[in-house]
């Protein structure tokens, strides 16, 4: 059976999804939906018959948490690359395949963000199956998603032919689409042949080595030399601080793959969401007939499509009369936005990272926040 090796990225600063998601503790360490924390499920999803152990690529600050999520799951991973400091995916991805290939560089590495939201697992296995063969004969593979409406927030891909939502083989790749705006997305959702960039991506190790030496040859000896003097500790590999910091900070999409030519792309249209902001939490979760989301000890009179979430135990939320407005009430800090106006959040977050208030990037000591300083399992009111 062909094993594949996940890749996933772990690194984030957690201001989309503040006050719930922080730099302390990102989105895909906390539970958004459901009893797992996105992390996790990724980590069940890229298992089992076909899967090797997964390599994590992580920054320190995050490795704990990394630890003991995989603990609690019952999946440990293989290996651990720690980022001294954040580089963006290009750099993180070229250390995954240089570290990979030392031992096989004709493995397959699948190359997938940790915080997606993917409810049937079997059916994004299968679709990622759908692509080995191209991947083994040199393709870089990327998995694009069946668009529902016309986001400006993701960038698109553009296939030569119409998707079929149940074609279960590589497409021809056109080009990568920046995320665009309003009716620009609108005639590309009526045109049938663009899809959703998820930047999940499947190629040999070998494969993804030689994209990066013909596209982005500069990011190659800052690399090698951080893995080559990364500092091993407790299963995991951390990246030397110095020549890491000389690598040029730059996505994979940048670096490589609006360069290269030998991608393909499969469709796949079973549901997925980035949980990119609240919005696509409130869109993502079972709403009543009043298009209301409620989470935690909340009550709620002549609300309409919003979002009311009390994250602490004890923390009573009552809402009247909201209209598309979000609401999150942590023990530290109490978020009250439109949901038209939730991709705001991460300047808010500047904003108070700027004036030097903790609550930016930390949660506040409190005796139902556990010993890391992310909310205790108990102090979660999302059950």
């Amino acid at each position: 059976m062909v094993q594949i090796t996940p890749v996933l990225l772990c690194g984030g600063s957690g201001t989309r999804l503040w006050p719930l998601s922080r730099k302390a503790c990102p989105k895909q360490f906390t539970r958004l939906t459901g009893h797992q924390t996105l992390f996790q499920a990724t980590l069940e999803r890229l298992s089992g018959p076909g899967w090797s152990a997964p390599m994590i690529v992580t920054a320190a600050s995050c490795l704990g948490l990394v630890r003991d999520q995989a603990d609690a799951a019952g999946l440990r991973p293989g290996r651990i690359l720690v980022e001294p400091s954040a580089r963006n995916t290009a750099p993180a991805i070229l250390a995954a395949a240089l570290e990979l290939a030392q031992t096989d560089a004709d493995a397959l590495m699948l190359v997938a963000p940790s915080d997606h939201a993917i409810p049937d697992a079997a059916a994004f296995r299968a679709t990622v199956s759908a692509g080995i063969g191209a991947a083994q004969e040199g393709m870089i593979v990327t998995f694009g998603i069946q668009p529902t409406r016309p986001e400006t927030g993701y960038g698109w891909l553009e296939m030569t032919e119409v998707s079929q939502s149940d074609a279960l083989r590589p497409l021809a790749l056109r080009r990568f689409v920046e995320k665009p705006a309003l009716q620009q997305a609108e005639a590309m959702l009526a045109a049938g042949r663009y899809l959703w960039n998820a930047g999940i991506f499947l190629a040999t190790a070998r494969t993804m080595i030689d994209a990066f030496a013909a596209h982005a040859p500069g990011l190659f000896a800052p690399v090698r030399a951080a893995l080559s003097d990364a500092r091993p500790g407790r299963g995991a590999h951390h990246l030397a601080a110095g020549p890491w910091a000389l690598a040029e900070d730059i996505s994979v999409d940048y670096a490589v793959m609006e360069r290269a030519a030998n991608l393909c792309v499969v469709p796949f249209a079973a549901g997925w969401s980035d949980l990119g902001d609240w919005d696509a939490i409130w869109r993502e979760e079972q709403r009543d007939e009043a298009g209301l989301v409620t989470c935690g000890s909340v009550t709620a009179m002549g609300c309409t499509d919003s979002l009311l979430r009390s994250e602490v135990a004890g923390v009573e939320l009552v809402a009247i009369g909201l209209t598309d407005t979000v609401v999150v009430a942590m023990g530290d800090v109490i978020l009250v936005a439109d949901r038209s106006r939730v991709q705001e959040v991460k300047d808010a977050v500047a904003r108070l990272k700027a004036r030097g208030v903790y609550h930016a990037e930390a949660f506040a000591p409190r005796p139902d926040f556990d010993e890391a300083g992310s909310p205790a399992p108990n102090a979660i009111a999302a059950e």
